[in-house]
């Protein structure tokens, strides 16, 4: 269908419509990367290297793109990514957990989200909950439990998120909390966006900048720089560290943040269910390769052994297929999504989720694949020197 005011037909368009509606720094912290943005870059730029070997005759009739991963029945290979303090719309992750449970599509949510456990897991009951190593063992266990008993079906353990001080790729300044001052501050920008705006005013409410999931048995929320904090002065976490707490947890259990053989391997000697090859969108070390280069390494390692996923750089449904031919049980999306979102809230969620589901049927049509089961390696070509191994 045609492009309309509330409907659009790519990703791209989706990204250029939050661009119009969002504040400057709003939309710049959606895209911003580590430094100089090398690896957010090359996150996507290493699709485009991906080419196809497509079939024309004796083409499937009807496509199968439903799968399970960690033990979730879903409609389609791909995962909501958490995603931290989503203020690019006030109803937040609420509305991406609705959406996705429309489209039948599991949710990963942030422990830094803007929105609590319970609201989420109470309109998705396919939700995984993330988690980052913040504080003593006691209350990282505390955390975990408090989802589980809002419904989460499986924890994700994220340890490719290293501070940086010099997020110097387009990077805006983030107010600590949205007070008088900082209110004036960024007044310029927000008023030249009256849509996203009035979106905040007709519910009442401004950006939430705080972090509920950190707070337990009626604690004050943290903001997002009182949680930060917290992880800052965490000790690093050990693999004994990953072992013992998807131990406690006792199901499925998602180490994200793989790019290397080794440490996938460690992995699974720490028992987890699946691994995501992610640089976390390109917010970890600079010059870390793109993920989908460094997949089909860990997938010839241990995909055997455990569900591997990718997460980073995903703009279409054929990026999906392209990441499954290597290997992947799955994809996660981040950015694409909260472009969705952006541009038209719940609905606009939806919309992105549509555009995909018919990426991927279309690219398993022309490599005359009946279903995303069926995808192989001999489905595309890489260029020479493509993997980083």
């Amino acid at each position: 269908m045609a492009s309309t005011k509330d409907w659009f037909e790519t990703v791209e368009e989706a990204r250029h419509r939050a661009q119009k509606r969002l504040p400057r720094s709003v939309y710049l912290a959606l895209v911003a990367g580590t430094e100089k943005g090398l690896t957010a870059n090359d996150n996507t730029a290493a699709f485009d290297e991906i080419v196809w070997r497509p079939h024309v005759a004796d083409l499937p009739a009807k496509r199968e793109t439903a799968t399970t991963v960690m033990g979730q029945e879903v409609s389609m290979p791909v995962l909501v990514s958490p995603t931290g303090v989503q203020a690019v719309h006030p109803d937040g992750e609420v509305a991406v957990a609705r959406a996705a449970a429309a489209q039948d599509v599991a949710m990963g949510l942030s422990s830094f989200a803007s929105k609590p456990v319970e609201e989420v897991g109470a309109v998705n009951p396919k939700l995984f909950f993330q988690m980052y190593w913040v504080g003593s063992r006691e209350t990282i266990l505390a955390r975990a439990e408090r989802a589980r008993a809002a419904g989460a079906k499986g924890l994700i353990m994220t340890l490719d998120w290293s501070f940086a001080s010099r997020r110097d790729w387009g990077s805006p300044p983030i107010p600590e909390k949205i007070d008088v001052k900082n209110a004036l501050k960024f007044a310029p920008e927000v008023l030249r966006k009256p849509r996203w705006l009035t979106t905040y005013l007709r519910t009442g409410s401004i950006p939430e900048l705080s972090v509920p999931n950190l707070a337990l048995d009626g604690q004050q929320p943290p903001n997002f720089f009182g949680a930060y904090g917290e992880w800052m002065a965490t000790a690093l976490p050990r693999w004994e560290d990953v072992a013992w707490l998807r131990e406690q947890w006792g199901g499925p259990f998602m180490l994200k943040g793989i790019s290397r053989i080794d440490d996938a391997r460690r992995a699974v000697d720490a028992g987890v269910t699946a691994i995501s090859v992610s640089t976390h969108g390109g917010n970890n070390l600079d010059s870390t390769p793109g993920a989908i280069r460094s997949l089909p390494a860990v997938v010839d390692a241990v995909g055997d052994q455990v569900e591997v996923l990718m997460d980073g750089g995903v703009r279409r449904g054929a990026d999906v297929v392209k990441a499954m031919a290597l290997g992947a049980k799955a994809v996660m999306i981040g950015r694409a999504y909260l472009w969705g979102m952006a541009a038209n809230g719940e609905r606009g969620v939806q919309n992105v989720l549509s555009i995909i589901r018919q990426g991927i049927d279309e690219a398993l049509l022309g490599l005359g694949r009946s279903s995303v089961h069926d995808l192989a390696r001999e489905d595309v070509v890489l260029p020479p020197d493509f993997e980083r191994r």
